[in-house]
């Protein structure tokens, strides 16, 4: 028996579509088999070609390839220097790895309000939340779009804080024509088969500071090296490594490596079609008053990870879920980003509370992700479009 839409009648769509996924093609699957017939399967010179590509890509001057992202942000908040006592201001509207970064270094996470219209962490917020215990910010370039870059370094330079960014949505985005990449003290990337370009999974930090640079390099790979300026015990002998610092095994194998080589290949034309997708939905929602569309601030050239739809609801007769569900029952499986990571059960045991962040916590209750990834027709584009304004149309004729 055919399943029926909330709305009566046959769904839209009899292929599902998801809210990401990633493209591997043809060029993709050759690069990971001809690593797989090679001599290094990790450690090896894809990796070190792969750190000079994101260089050139980002404009830092160093990088290091990790295995994902959270690994990136891990020893970003190492390498800054961040320990017990410290705090660390981040925005709650993000993965919980941006804040978890700081209590791996055992830290404290402390939240900041986001911007209602931009949705990314509100620099006045983050002003209002410094202490004498804040070493670090954690500006998140949430959807892909890039923070208001200015106002966060020269708060951090008053206050001598050191800035990372995450910019694991962000992958192509530029602020004020530099990509991001080489605007903070360090950049942590991931690369996830959701976001733009993929290595399965992931994840990179880049600087230019060559201090920091020699901290990452030891800190992702057990804290062992073969650099004699940096040893106790230096000595000729050509076996000998020592480990100079309390690392971990965060390398990045040479399969990840050259995947993500072949995928940056493609950057720039993912690139583009996402932001055509974007004008597209934007060009359909921006004229239906129900419906609140994320802003993007001038500077912000954003290649998007995600789309962001925000339901307005005193206007209509539905709760978020309702709306949800009725995408799906229309074979749209969209999705949630995200809770408050302070409403996360482990928060909360840690005693934060709800009421932290109020604009963020409004935000949560009222939005979704739609699909939006290089793959998407320009028909499966129209189904969303017009499944959403049929549910904006039927939940509001019903109030």
């Amino acid at each position: 028996m055919e399943k029926l839409a909330i709305c009566g009648g046959a769904p839209v769509r009899t292929t599902p579509l998801s809210y990401g996924r990633q493209f591997i093609d043809d060029e993709d699957i050759q690069a990971v088999i001809d690593t797989l017939k090679s001599d290094y399967l990790t450690c090896g010179p894809r990796t070190t070609q792969l750190e000079q590509r994101l260089c050139d890509i980002t404009g830092a001057k160093y990088c290091v390839a990790v295995s994902n992202g959270t690994a990136a942000l891990h020893i970003a908040a190492l390498a800054a220097g961040i320990g017990p006592g410290d705090e660390v201001i981040t925005t709650p509207i993000t993965f919980a790895a941006s804040a978890n970064c700081a209590l791996y270094c055992g830290a404290r996470p402390v939240f900041a309000d986001i911007n209602p219209h931009t949705y990314n962490i509100d620099p006045v917020s983050i002003l209002a939340h410094i202490t004498p215990r804040t070493k670090a910010v954690v500006a998140v370039d949430f959807t892909g779009q890039a923070v208001e870059m200015d106002e966060i370094r020269a708060i951090c330079r008053e206050h001598g804080l050191i800035l990372i960014e995450d910019a694991a949505h962000s992958i192509g985005t530029r602020y004020k024509g530099q990509p991001v990449g080489s605007l903070a003290d360090m950049t942590a990337f991931s690369f996830h088969p959701v976001k733009t370009v993929t290595a399965g999974e992931g994840g990179a930090v880049t600087t230019n500071s060559k201090e920091l640079y020699d901290k990452l390099v030891l800190l992702h790979a057990h804290g062992i090296t073969r650099d004699r300026s940096q040893m106790v015990h230096p000595t000729d002998d050509p076996w000998y490594n020592e480990q100079a610092a309390y690392g971990f095994n965060y390398r990045m194998t040479e399969i990840q490596a050259a995947l993500l080589m072949s995928q940056l290949n493609k950057l720039d034309q993912f690139s583009r079609r996402r932001r055509e997708i974007v004008e597209k939905y934007d060009a359909a929602f921006s004229r239906i008053p129900q419906l609140q569309l994320q802003q993007e601030i001038p500077a912000s050239e954003t290649t998007r990870h995600l789309y962001i739809l925000r339901l307005r609801s005193e206007m209509l007769s539905c709760t978020r879920r309702e709306f949800f569900d009725a995408m799906g029952a229309e074979g749209i499986h969209s999705q949630v980003h995200y809770m408050p990571v302070y409403w996360h059960s482990y928060y909360e045991s840690l005693g934060y509370e709800k009421g932290l962040c109020p604009q963020a916590e409004r935000y949560y209750q009222e939005v979704m992700s739609l699909p939006l990834y290089y793959s998407l027709t320009d028909q499966d584009v129209e189904d969303v479009i017009h499944i959403v304004k049929k549910l904006v149309e039927y939940y509001s004729e019903r109030r």
